[in-house]
């Protein structure tokens, strides 16, 4: 396992520039075609280079909720990693797959490389903290290849874009929607993702034992209300939250009136007694930040801001 301090942050990837390549792999479920073309279009407007992954197109056999086998996802992503010549990995897709391909990576052989920016979100959790625990590299919680949000709305598209090739300009985000729900400030080093996800992940061999020091980030879709309050509670319950110092929120599309989801997480997390910042912008909905994972970083509830204390990459 990677030997870092839980209280520092993880080790940079280099930012980006024109002419890398880009491995895009399929971790989790299968993909639309026409999205993932749209998806491939934008990165390679860039200058970059969208390398598929061999199994990028793969579904499973038997169980269609899956991009193919589990050896073949995982093999996808570990040749991307290994490769000198790909310089970031981003995934294409979220849905279900992380958790059945991620023991099937070779950690060992995967910290012989160095660090690399990896991107995705709500499956990727999974392989965000995957990432973390085990070779200590910091990563970055944002859209999916073929994500509505990336190829749809463009300032997700763009706020990507520059964290990759210009991190220096996005160290500070806001959003309109961001607000106290507990108020205060707080420093820690960034972690979490998708709510749902980080619950079924505790106890795992890639799992962390707790976000003690973190600035958790939470966010979620298509979970109704009492199934949120299950979900925070078992974090709650398995220590998860213990010492934790500070939570962003990012979104909730799907999860019923909004009104009533700040009122449920405002109950299970107001007692905690740290900042909790109301819907930072990132997450499942239609437009999103990108929030690096990993790294140092202040939350200011009052003033809706988490701001960085460099940038997501070198």
């Amino acid at each position: 396992m990677a030997s870092q301090h839980p209280h520092l942050p993880l080790n940079r990837p280099r930012r980006l520039v024109p002419g890398d390549r880009m491995a895009i792999v399929a971790p989790s479920g299968p993909l639309d075609r026409d999205r993932l073309a749209t998806g491939i279009r934008i990165l390679n407007s860039w200058g970059l280079e969208a390398v598929p992954g061999e199994h990028l197109l793969d579904i499973h056999p038997a169980l269609g909720y899956l991009a193919g086998t589990d050896a073949a996802r995982a093999a996808d992503f570990q040749r991307a990693w290994l490769d000198p010549t790909i310089a970031a990995v981003i995934c294409a897709r979220g849905g279900y797959g992380v958790q059945r391909m991620v023991d099937l990576l070779d950690w060992d052989l995967l910290r012989t490389a160095p660090p690399k920016a990896l991107i995705g979100f709500s499956d990727v959790t999974v392989l965000h903290e995957a990432v973390a625990t085990q070779l200590g590299v910091a990563t970055l919680y944002g859209p999916l290849a073929s994500a509505t949000s990336f190829i749809a709305d463009a300032a997700t598209a763009d706020h990507l874009r520059r964290t990759l090739f210009d991190p220096a300009a996005t160290t500070v985000l806001s959003s309109p929607t961001a607000a106290p729900l507990v108020p205060g400030t707080a420093h820690g080093i960034t972690a979490g993702g998708c709510a749902a996800v980080l619950a079924a992940d505790r106890g795992t061999p890639t799992g962390r034992a707790s976000f003690a020091g973190k600035i958790l980030l939470l966010e979620d879709t298509n979970e109704h209300p009492y199934q949120l309050d299950r979900i925070v509670t078992q974090l709650l319950r398995s220590g998860g939250l213990d010492g934790v110092a500070g939570v962003a929120l990012g979104s909730w599309a799907g999860c019923g009136p909004l009104e009533r989801v700040r009122e449920l997480l405002h109950d299970r997390l107001a007692p905690l007694g740290v900042p909790v910042l109301w819907e930072l912008g990132f997450g499942h909905g239609p437009s999103s930040l990108t929030v690096p994972l990993g790294l140092s970083a202040v939350l200011d509830a009052d003033a809706g801001t988490l701001t960085f204390d460099q940038p997501a990459l070198v």
